[in-house]
């Protein structure tokens, strides 16, 4: 199928094909024999994430990442919504969100094979710095204007092929561990650099963009998961944010797709969830220590967000 340049699409998305196979290679090789999950590499921001089966459910706050998706498929959602990414797209989250993942697409002989990289603002800072002293003026108004924009701290989208030769470059260097320390964060900030002038360049670069609408709902979010075990007062973080509390309400559901309340309460219901899995605490006191005066409420809300009651829930983890 040709696009309107001629032959350049399919030749691309041959050679994005041909990549995805040369890192698929890497990650197998590199965790043959160490089961299903996610495992560490020697480089301490990347791990490869292998699954060879699906409706494996994954459920907890996810920190700043670059998820590259290189075999199988899955499924993210946030909130009520839904976001379904295959072989060659990525994922970014941009701020910590409360997040469920399925796989989807999985077997033992094609098993689900994902790149995931740690981000970091204050290094994205740098490179944002350095290349917008580099732009015209009207570019750099343009930038300055978008800071008042409110935009989801998720997204997914495809990956090209300087992306993925950054992320195969890197794969690489673990088969010559004494390159890591030098060449590593020369590569990971080339894969910043491609994210800021990719397709989702600005919603990467609100990441880091000192003053920004996401920039200050990531500050409020940290103030939310140090104390989530208190009843939360909104206009408190409004302030904390430099918004009106119905401001901050639209910007904080724009970024994270759902309100400061609904967030609260994800965290709850996943350290309860984590309280009762890794240390044996019964239903009651997990919900205590999160927080909840009312057990029935707790089981109410803990049967919506993980599709069982807690003791029922907690068992069938166990037997996974």
């Amino acid at each position: 199928m040709l696009n309107r340049t001629g032959f350049n699409e399919p030749k691309n998305s041959m050679a994005i094909a041909n990549q995805c196979k040369k890192l698929a290679a890497l990650i197998t090789r590199h965790t043959d024999g160490k089961g299903d999950g996610f495992h560490q590499t020697t480089i301490e921001e990347l791990e490869f994430q292998r699954e060879s089966s699906v409706l494996t459910t994954l459920q907890g706050v996810y920190e700043p990442i670059l998820a590259i998706l290189i075999q199988g498929k899955k499924k993210a959602l946030l909130g009520e919504e839904t976001y379904c990414y295959g072989a060659s797209q990525y994922l970014v989250v941009s701020v910590d969100l409360p997040l469920s993942a399925f796989i989807v697409e999985a077997t033992p002989e094609q098993p689900y094979l994902g790149f995931k990289l740690n981000l970091d603002p204050r290094e994205l800072c740098d490179i944002i710095t350095a290349q917008t002293s580099a732009l015209a003026k009207p570019l750099r108004m343009r930038i300055e204007s978008q800071k008042k924009n409110s935009i989801r701290g998720l997204f997914v989208s495809t990956a090209d092929a300087p992306l993925l030769d950054c992320a195969i470059r890197l794969a690489r260097l673990l088969d010559t561990p004494q390159d890591i320390p030098i060449l590593a964060p020369l590569i990971i900030r080339e894969i910043y650099y491609r994210l800021l002038i990719g397709e989702q360049g600005e919603a990467v670069r609100q990441i880091a963009t000192s003053g920004s609408n996401m920039q200050r709902i990531a500050e409020v979010i940290q103030l939310i998961k140090a104390d989530f075990v208190q009843p939360m007062r909104v206009e408190e973080l409004a302030e904390q944010a430099r918004m009106s509390p119905s401001s901050f309400h639209h910007h904080f559901k724009a970024v994270t797709s759902m309100s400061p309340l609904q967030y609260q309460k994800q965290l709850r219901l996943l350290e309860a969830r984590r309280l009762m899995l890794a240390e044996n605490s019964d239903a009651a006191n997990a919900a205590y220590r999160v927080g909840y005066e009312s057990q029935s409420q707790f089981s109410r809300e803990y049967s919506r967000l993980f599709g069982a009651p807690p003791i029922r829930d907690i068992a069938r983890l166990r037997t996974a």
